[in-house]
């Protein structure tokens, strides 16, 4: 396993973009990856996916707006948010797609206008 450090998230109006990033203490070249956010009062949740083999997966509630990547010889996972929505608000964390390692802190974002 591996600790991951999440960072990027700021406090945005609907409508804008932020890029957050996700260093990993490896390598990420083999592993199935994932961000996932939690919003006050409700469940975390798998909002994208990015497996070993390139493929993305993303939730419907952020499909055409976020686009999940990778840059391996930096062992750092990115989520580029772009039209965020109030609803977007919440704390954003990565992990390896089914979150078997130890979480990190997490990066808040938060979208208000």
């Amino acid at each position: 396993q591996l600790q991951l450090v999440e960072s990027g998230g700021d406090l945005v109006q609907p409508g804008e973009s932020l890029r957050l990033s996700c260093v990993a203490s490896g390598s990420l070249r083999w592993i199935n990856m994932g961000w996932y956010r939690e919003a006050p009062g409700k469940r975390r949740e798998l909002v994208a996916a990015l497996g070993a083999d390139g493929r993305t997966d993303y939730a419907d509630a952020v499909k055409g707006r976020f686009t999940i990547s990778k840059d391996n010889s930096k062992n750092t996972l990115y989520l580029q948010m772009n039209s965020l929505k109030p609803e977007d608000t919440a704390v954003y964390y990565c992990n390896t797609e089914v979150g078997l390692w130890p979480w990190g802190q997490g990066t808040q974002v938060t979208v208000t206008s």
